[in-house]
Order: structure tokens, then sequence, then C-alpha cells
């Protein structure tokens, strides 16, 4: 089963996007990471990875 709540620490909401992110430094440029997140939290993934330098992009809808 694959789960399809927030990714944030502690939320139990749905997820209705998709955070697609990587880390240069140790991942391929092919490689996806993906957290979940519900419309409160999207926002606050997001900027955690930007404030990294990580490239970050979202995605509408968990994945199916």
């Amino acid at each position: 089963m694959i789960a399809t709540e927030c990714s944030r620490a502690g939320c139990r909401s749905a997820a209705t996007h998709q955070v697609v992110w990587r880390n240069p430094r140790i991942h391929a440029p092919d490689r996806e990471k993906i957290w979940l997140a519900c419309d409160e939290h999207v926002s606050f993934l997001h900027d955690y990875l930007a404030a990294r330098d990580f490239p970050v992009t979202i995605r509408g809808g968990a994945p199916a």
C-alpha cells in the first residue's frame, strides 16, 4: 500500500501535492526523492529543501 499522508512530522492529513527533490551532492541528476504534502504543509516542505539549495519542484496530486 502506498502512503498518502503528508510527510511533515506529526501531520496525518491526506497528501495533495508531491514535493520532488534531490540532494545534488549525493544523488545523480536523474534521481528523484518525493515527499508528500497536504495543502497546509506544501510551502513549508518546499522552503525547507530550497533553503538547503536542493533542486525542488511541486507536482499536484499524490501518487496513485
